[in-house]
């Protein structure tokens, strides 16, 4: 006759225990994973007024200020707002060209992009996520900090996400280029116009407009008046697609590729007996809403970039994706260019 505890007791008594144990551990993570999920949520700001106000200062802004203090160092804000038919239309499809080349085509994160930097990065050992569109360095300029975290990226994903929601692509391309970071205390298109190139952004030619793009997001070791192979490649890449888009010419082409220090690079084949002049700006896309008129004596804002129109009977080389996809291999060593007045570098992070 077995005994009553064997079947009642026993061993069936710890199997028990242990299985309430884990039942409850796994409820109590998920209420932290909730309460956390919605900590994040609750941390978003309302990005609803942008589409209508320009904001009075920047995360950044305020973070250069700081640093500038805690160093006993003065700092010296140059920052002009410019409405985007203000600002030069090389600078603009530069911009989309080495930052977002999917910018009219992704709801704020470009999850492409973000699976070839984390598998770039694990091949690298880092721990960086990188990947980053136009809408999430936005909203780090404007909301967050140069600090890498997950809870960081995560806040950065849910604003560019509202951004999304309640701006127009047009719109937040304009706050991009009038907050972003290109140099000590230099804040906006304007200001870096101004600063490196002594003249307006409406004015950059596209060998500037060009050296401005590749400089981001890193304008302190990557300043627009420093060279190096590795940056002669990009301004060389965004020149080759400003002409494959039609917004200059042959001849724009090959005074750009000297300016930048590719002499020794060919322009691409003539495209007709009309590309000697500035061409019409490329045709709109049809899945895209028309931008909201400028004023009349600006040129009317870039189109998405989307495929190059071909060109029949001329081949034409294949692009590949944006460098900025992929985290930079470690650039050559910069040199100043002397053509460009040196400035003062400050020695913190970069944006």
């Amino acid at each position: 006759m077995r005994p009553r505890e064997a079947t009642s007791g026993g061993p069936g008594k710890p199997r028990r225990s242990w299985l309430r144990v884990l039942g409850r551990i796994g409820e109590a993570g998920m209420v932290l994973a909730a309460t956390g999920a919605l900590a994040l949520w609750c941390s978003v700001p309302n990005t609803a007024p942008l589409a209508e106000e320009n904001p009075a200062s920047t995360a950044f802004i305020d973070l250069r200020r700081s640093q500038a203090a805690d160093a006993g160092r003065p700092f010296k804000l140059q920052w002009q707002w410019r409405p985007i038919g203000k600002i030069s239309r090389y600078l603009r499809a530069a911009i989309i060209y080495a930052e977002d080349y999917k910018f009219h085509r992704h709801d704020g994160v470009d999850w492409d992009a973000i699976e070839d930097a984390l598998e770039a990065n694990l091949d690298k050992g880092s721990l960086s996520i990188g990947g980053s569109t136009i809408t999430q360095q936005l909203a780090k300029n404007l909301y967050l900090s140069p600090s890498r975290s997950m809870i960081r990226k995560a806040r950065e994903m849910l604003i560019a996400f509202s951004l999304e929601d309640h701006l127009s692509k047009q719109r937040i391309l304009e706050l991009y280029l009038n907050v972003v970071e290109w140099g000590d205390g230099v804040f906006g298109a304007e200001a870096a116009a101004r600063h490196w190139f002594g003249h307006s952004s409406q004015t950059l030619s596209p060998a500037e407009a060009v050296r401005l793009a590749i400089a981001l997001p890193n304008p302190i070791t990557r300043a627009p008046n420093l060279r190096s192979p590795n940056l002669t490649r990009k301004a060389v890449r965004i020149i080759r697609l400003l002409r494959m888009q039609g917004l200059i010419d042959e001849i724009q082409e090959r005074e750009a590729l000297d300016q930048v220090g590719a002499h020794h690079e060919q322009v691409l084949p003539a495209r007709g007996r009309h590309d000697a002049k500035q061409p019409d700006p490329p045709p709109p896309d049809p899945g895209q809403p028309r931008p909201d008129p400028v004023e009349s004596d600006t040129p009317p804002p870039d189109e998405p970039p989307d495929t190059p129109r071909p060109d029949p009977g001329q081949p034409r080389p294949d692009p590949g994706p944006p460098d900025t996809l992929h985290p930079d291999p470690q650039p050559d060593t910069p040199h100043p260019d002397p053509g460009q007045p040196s400035t003062r570098r400050p020695g913190n992070g970069s944006a």
